[in-house]
């Protein structure tokens, strides 16, 4: 089973950046379109943004123009870039396989949280 860390969460006043790292063993990054989700307090887990091995990415409406995905294979990370920050970004930020499958298990998370 692939473990998948993501990293660099934090705490930001609104308008802030951050930049989340994920990284994970052998060659699951780069052999996989990969994806960021998040889940807030009393919320479903949600995708947040997706690229594909080829580079194509795709966001959600209430991030795009704000965030940005970005995959180095040869660091073997998936970053994301988060700018203008709002409350509403408060949450876990999970990186995984898009699309997941049942088999794709969650790592611990990172937390974001973005005081007004």
């Amino acid at each position: 089973q692939v473990q998948l860390v993501e990293s660099g969460g934090g705490w930001v006043q609104a308008g802030g950046s951050l930049r989340l790292s994920c990284t994970a063993s052998g060659s699951f990054l780069s052999r996989n379109g990969m994806g960021w989700y998040r889940q807030a307090p009393g919320k479903q887990r949600e995708w947040v943004a997706y690229i594909t091995t080829g580079g194509s990415t795709n966001y959600k409406s209430a991030v795009r123009g704000r965030f940005t995905i970005s995959r180095d294979n040869a660091k073997n990370t998936v970053d994301l870039q988060m700018n203008s920050l709002k409350p509403e970004d408060t949450a876990v930020y999970y990186c995984n396989r898009f699309p997941r499958s049942d088999y794709n298990s969650w790592g611990q998370g990172t937390q974001v949280t973005v005081s007004s």
